[in-house]
């Protein structure tokens, strides 16, 4: 049985383009990042709401200005929001663009050939 189950991880081995070095270093900052449950929740809801400022967010996540804007920095470092100065307000968004691009990347490394991704119970599509 272990002879098969070789004979399969070698030859996923040779369809899977090989990964970047500087995608490698972009996934590994990304899901550092999403592994916090603050950030992770700053993220669903600019996904949901579009766009926030901190006040907003200081009073879903229930927490202090400094400590959400401390999260905001790190998501803006790694190009997953941007932010955009109306007044005394910052307000956040989610960088669709780059967010978009990553998962494409991610989808040509670690996709099927349908332009599906399957991690355990949940499947990315990606669109042509």
């Amino acid at each position: 049985m272990l002879t098969n189950l070789d004979e399969v991880v070698g030859e996923s081995k040779e369809l899977m383009p090989e990964l970047t070095e500087h995608l490698e270093k972009e996934l590994v900052q990304v899901f550092k990042l999403l592994s916090d449950e603050t950030r992770l929740r700053i993220l669903n809801y600019l996904g949901r709401e579009g766009e926030l400022h901190v006040t907003a967010l200081c009073d879903k996540l229930g927490q202090s200005q400094p400590a959400v804007s401390h999260h905001l920095a790190l998501l803006r470092v790694a190009g997953l929001i941007e932010a955009r100065r109306d007044g005394k307000h910052n307000f956040y968004s989610i960088r669709a663009q780059h967010v978009s691009l990553l998962l494409r990347d991610v989808m040509a490394v670690f996709g099927d050939e349908r332009k599906t991704l399957t991690i355990g119970e949940f499947t990315l599509t990606q669109n042509s």
